[in-house]
């Protein structure tokens, strides 16, 4: 979990196997700058609860959204949606090098969505 003061609270998918976050360790692999400029928009997405729109944030597929973090030529996407008790969960994050999303991406982000709701309890 990022953040836990009052309100929203931002939590990153851990794989049910190996227990480590792909989102987290991506995010922390990124030079500082960009790090820190995609750290502020997840900090935005929270203290709104979840709700941005374009171009900040774009739905993708059923309650799945990406947030869109552009910075020099890096394009930064983060799929997360928001889920019971005022919590965010970040499932994935990749560099969007293409026109559109790739289907991979969201392939991954819906098996990481199935995932926590199988497993809600350790999410709420």
């Amino acid at each position: 979990m990022i953040y836990s003061e009052s309100g929203y609270k931002v939590k990153y998918y851990r794989d049910f196997g190996s227990g480590k976050s792909q989102v987290y360790q991506f995010i922390m692999a990124l030079p500082i700058k960009d790090r820190a400029k995609v750290m502020k928009y997840i900090e935005v997405l929270r203290q709104s609860g979840g709700v941005l729109d374009e171009p900040l944030s774009r739905h993708i597929i059923g309650k799945i959204r990406e947030l869109r973090v552009d910075f020099g030529r890096n394009r930064y996407r983060v799929f997360y949606f928001t889920f019971v008790n005022q919590n965010i969960i970040l499932l994935h994050a990749f560099i969007k090098r293409t026109q559109t999303t790739p289907m991979q991406e969201i392939n991954k982000a819906e098996t990481a969505y199935n995932n926590v709701l199988s497993n809600k309890e350790i999410y709420e």
